[in-house]
């Protein structure tokens, strides 16, 4: 199973998506709110290359935000980088 890592804002649509189609799918995931410390999202922004959230990393891979996590999934790409397929 790999490791997913979501950068996240309590109040945030787009992160709230995000992790329900993580859950969906069964996949666990680690969650830093990066609400309330800004050195926590100087860290995101300089690894991501983005401000916005939420910022996605599937075994340390950059996968984007909320949309793109969205689009590999209708693409059928998530569930392989996900390790769900056999």
């Amino acid at each position: 199973m790999s490791k997913v890592e979501i950068y996240t804002t309590p109040t945030c649509p787009y992160c709230i998506a995000a992790k329900a189609l993580l859950r969906r799918k069964g996949i666990a995931y680690e969650e830093t709110d990066v609400s309330r410390d800004p050195q926590i999202r100087a860290a995101m922004t300089q690894r991501a290359g983005r401000r916005s959230v939420p910022q996605i990393f599937i075994d340390g891979r950059h996968i984007g935000g909320c949309d793109d996590l969205h689009a590999l999934d209708g693409k059928g790409k998530l569930d392989g980088i996900l390790g769900l397929t056999a």
